[in-house]
């Protein structure tokens, strides 16, 4: 979920939830790769932006949360603040890397049990979800992932969320530990682009499309500013923009400029004067 638009246009079409892809932050907020170069409080902000325009739940990417423990604990009780309905947390080093990338590091599953328990620790809201998401699949092989899952599960994580999974039994054995499980259905990666119906039966409690929308809107940007640059208009690209209409019936537009009008007959009237 790119930004406050894209999540109007997500609750229009009929999702229930939310996610804001650490990903996404650095890629669409600040133009960087996902390298761990944004803080937290550039998360936040981008949190509050989507929660002040969509109430619906939003899972946030925390990448390694941010720091130490203390540190942690204080990315919890913003997020919190921030209205988002949960975090998820990751055993990377903290010089992460995208998830389906080559060279992930981990820490060691000691560190990332201190990690999930300094987060159950500072929540002050009962139902803010802290999922523990490992990466150990890629580079440690499944039995240990499990084993690591394992552990994060025991240590007070309330979802499991494994990454650059590569077949349904994969996801089937996560599953079976008795926790929620998320799968991350990201175009072009490590994991294949299962349907809802295979990932249902396996066990899945949450699919997660992270930047398929943003892809989206990157193509077709792209190509619009080539056409714009080649053919000097966009008349022959009109069929592929949003209207005005439907932005502003996005937007409410109407409601607002309702509101103004009211405003200014209340203030012509000598109403709106104390």
């Amino acid at each position: 979920m790119p930004n406050a638009f894209c999540a109007l246009m997500a609750k229009d079409s009929g999702f229930q939830a939310l996610y804001l892809s650490g990903a996404g932050v650095a890629n669409i907020s600040y133009g960087l790769p996902d390298l761990g170069m944004t803080s937290l409080d550039n998360v936040l902000e981008d949190c509050r932006r989507i929660r002040g325009a969509v109430e619906l739940p939003l899972l946030v990417d925390a990448d390694t949360g941010f720091g130490t423990a203390l540190s942690l604990a204080r990315t919890v009780r913003e997020l919190e603040r921030a209205g988002a309905a949960g975090m998820h947390i990751e055993d990377q080093v903290q010089a992460k890397r995208c998830g389906h990338r080559p060279g992930k590091q981990l820490v060691s599953a000691g560190e990332m049990v201190d990690r999930i328990k300094a987060a159950v620790d500072a929540r002050s809201k009962s139902d803010f979800v802290i999922m523990a998401r490992t990466d150990a699949l890629a580079g440690e092989g499944m039995d240990r992932a499990l084993e690591r899952a394992r552990s994060y599960a025991a240590a007070g994580a309330d979802m499991l969320f494994p990454e650059a999974v590569a077949t349904l039994d994969q996801y089937r054995d996560f599953a079976a530990l008795g926790l929620p499980v998320l799968a991350n259905i990201t175009e072009f990666g490590q994991t294949p682009l299962f349907t809802r119906e295979e990932l249902e039966g396996a066990g899945i409690d949450l699919i997660l499309h992270p930047l398929t929308a943003a892809r989206a809107m990157h193509q077709a940007a792209s190509e619009i500013y080539r056409l714009l640059r080649q053919k000097g208009t966009q008349k022959d690209a009109l069929k592929k923009l949003q209207t005005r209409e439907e932005l502003y019936r996005l937007l409410d537009y109407s409601a607002y400029e309702s509101k103004l009008d009211a405003l200014f007959r209340n203030d012509a009237s000598g109403d709106g004067k104390k």
